[in-house]
Parts: C-alpha cells; structure tokens; sequence
C-alpha cells in the first residue's frame, strides 16, 4: 500500500495526516434525540462494517498518521464487539475515547473496556433534571446516566460531560453545570446544538433567542471564575448569532476523518448529504488513498473552489470558506458563502431564523421531530434538506 502523500490538485493544499478517526460504529441507539446528527436517512444505510473490517480500517488509519481515535455512533456500546475494537486500538498506539450515552456500561463492560485500554470516556446528558433529559432523548435515561457517570469514576477514567444545549435547556445551564460537579466531570461540554439532519428539523424549537444566550454566557463565566482548575468549562455559541462562520472540522479534510457504520469515509460526519460527491468505502480503498486521493477529499481542500465573496475575503485563511454541509442546506449549494456569514447573501435565511428564536410564534411552530427508524425511513424518501414535518409535541414551559 503507497503511503506516499501525493503531489495536491491545483488550488489544493498539501494535507498532513488524518490525526483525528472517527470510528461511527452504529446508527443503532437506544436514545431518540431531537437534534442528533445522525443523517436524517440513517435507517436506509448498508450493512455495519465487520469486526474484520473495523480491524483493518484502525490498522490503515494509524499507519497514514492517525493518533487519536473515537467510537461513536448511535450508540457504540450496542457493538458487542466493542472491547476487541478498543484493545486493538490501544495495541497501535491510539489514544482511544468512547462518546456515549451511558446505555449498555454495566459494571462489567465498564472493567473489560478499561482492560482493553479505553483511555477517555465521554458521557452525554440532555439536562440537569430527570423530566427534562427524558423528555429530550425520549427515554427514560438519566437515573441510568447518573450510575454510569459513578461508574465512570470508578474506573479512573478522565470524563467529559456533554450536553447539547439549545432553546428547551439552555435557562437551566446553571444547574446542568451543577450536576457536572456532583459527578465530578473534569470536563463540560457545553456545546450549541449545530442545525444539521434532525436538528435543523426542529430548528424552529431549538435555537434560543439572544437574551437566552447572553444570560447562559454570563453564568458560565461566573462559574469558570468559582470554579478555576477544578473543571475546564466549553461553551460554543451557535454560529447563527456570531455572524462569522465557523472553520467547520479545522477545515475540509485537514483533521478529521470519519468512518460512517456502512464503510463511508467522509471528512466530516454530515458530508454525506452533498450533492455530487462519491464519497469512498473503507470496503473498497485503502484508508491512504481515501486521504490523499479521493476526489471527495480533495474538493473544498485549499481555496480554489471558492467563488465570491470568499474569493477575495481577508478572512479566508481563519474559516475557509465555513461550512459546506450549511452552504447546502440553506443556500442549495454546497460551494456557496456559508449563509452563517454576514458577507453571505443568503445569510438572510439565518437572519430569519434568529429573529423567529427573539420573537417566536408557538402557533406557527411545526410539531417537534423525535428521531427513530421509522421516520427516518419516511424523511429518507424526501428531500433530505427540507422533509415535511411531523413528530411530537414539547411540554409547555
């Protein structure tokens, strides 16, 4: 297999190595969030990768540079061959982190995944209260997270709390925080819900109103200040209200490298819904030559695809362009501006958006939209930018 990083395209930058492999194991999981970046079609995805498979692609991906690895999905730990995978991976010389939801971590697993060398473990909750994260993953999950987050610690591993946060939680980041400090979290994610697959779906529910931001942006600094060393605290503003896109995955391919369950490669987990791309198989090309050869890698490497505004914009180098899953879903093509950009002109589209979050219209509000299978089977046959909506309602506040 040539390891040899060929000479770039024109208008392509040489890449360095994937250092970052996203192991997507599944799109099976218990959970059924309402802002999962799971495709939208997920239910119409090919067979899972074997266990084989999976051994080869974590070979190939350490030899082409790879340092770090994460098993995600769904929900990785519905692989029953999860700890072969994680031992494996330690064996290369990976730094190896699960993300999870917690579902499936019995104490057992728990000592035979830190027997294989699991070296990180990332737990997600939906909120800080029973009722709220329930109602969210849509499943009754959080006194569950508590036990794993206990047994978690009990491992010795290093944990990252996350909690997506948008319109339904994002007053009760006070509390959310709290909790990251009863279970003794050396880290909390507080990241912004990004509008992709289902979450652009209930973008309408999600986004919060600016006031909303500015009051969660002002606890979090009062916690950083009480809380110094103790636990490291990320809060990440939705690019909506930034007006600046954001530098999507440290750029097209210069990081980042996920593997999908069917064998896809993509330079980054929502990639697959662009149009006139032929994304590679793991099944079918070596991890190398998906890298540094495949036209799909290539295309939105460097600035030469770029058109106006961004041809000629002094702040191409700092976000390249932002992101082209977000030029696709809201401006209907992925090598526009993203409309993120207040340079954009389509970043009307985010305007209205932000001024439906500041002053919104409930009786106008499409019903909330769970993910599950079955509907992913339904919005799988429409168009996967703008399907009909259905779903269930939120509680009132």
């Amino acid at each position: 297999m040539d390891m040899t990083p060929p000479s770039p395209p024109p208008g392509h930058q040489q890449p360095g190595p994937p250092l970052w492999l996203l192991a997507e194991l599944t799109y099976r999981c218990p959970l059924h969030c309402a802002f999962c970046y799971n495709p939208v079609d997920f239910a119409h995805t090919g067979a899972e990768l074997g266990t084989e498979d999976w051994l080869r692609v974590l070979g190939e991906a350490r030899a082409a540079g790879s340092v770090q690895c994460g098993f995600s999905g769904g929900e990785p730990l519905l692989r029953d061959d999860l700890e072969i995978l994680v031992a494996e991976a330690h064996r290369l010389g990976y730094y190896t982190n699960l993300l999870t939801s917690g579902v499936g971590l019995t104490e057992a697993r728990a000592r035979a995944l830190r027997a294989a060398g699991l070296d990180h473990v990332q737990l997600s909750f939906q909120d800080a209260s029973r009722e709220v994260n329930d109602f969210l993953s849509h499943t009754r999950s959080f006194d569950l997270k508590r036990r794993v987050a206990a047994l978690i610690k009990a491992q010795g591993w290093p944990m990252v709390m996350n909690c997506v946060i948008h319109r339904l939680n994002i007053d009760h980041i006070d509390r959310i925080i709290e909790l990251a400090i009863e279970v003794e979290a050396e880290y909390l994610e507080l990241a912004n819900s990004q509008y992709y697959a289902w979450a652009l779906h209930n973008r309408d529910h999600l986004l919060p109103s600016r006031a909303q931001l500015e009051r969660a942006e002002r606890t979090v600094a009062d916690y950083r200040a009480r809380l110094g060393e103790r636990m490291r605290l990320f809060f990440v503003v939705p690019d909506y209200y930034e007006g600046r896109p954001k530098k999507c995955m440290n750029g097209w391919g210069n990081v980042f490298l996920t593997v999908t369950p069917d064998g896809t490669a993509l330079p980054c987990h929502t990639a697959r819904m662009l149009p006139g791309l032929a994304f590679p198989n793991v099944r079918e090309q070596a991890v190398a030559d998906i890298w540094y050869r495949s036209e799909g890698f290539n295309r939105y490497r460097g600035d030469g695809w770029m058109r106006e505004p961004c041809r000629r914009c002094p702040d191409k180098e700092k976000d390249l362009g932002g992101c082209r899953c977000q030029a696709w879903q809201l401006a209907g093509d992925p090598a526009a501006a993203d409309p993120a950009c207040a340079r954009s002109p389509d970043h009307h589209r985010v305007l209205a958006a932000v001024e439906r979050a500041n002053h919104p219209q409930p009786a106008a509000v499409a019903p909330l939209l769970f993910r599950d299978p079955a509907r992913s089977r339904r919005l799988g046959r429409a168009d996967p930018r703008y399907p009909p909506p259905t779903g269930l309602k939120p509680p009132a506040p």
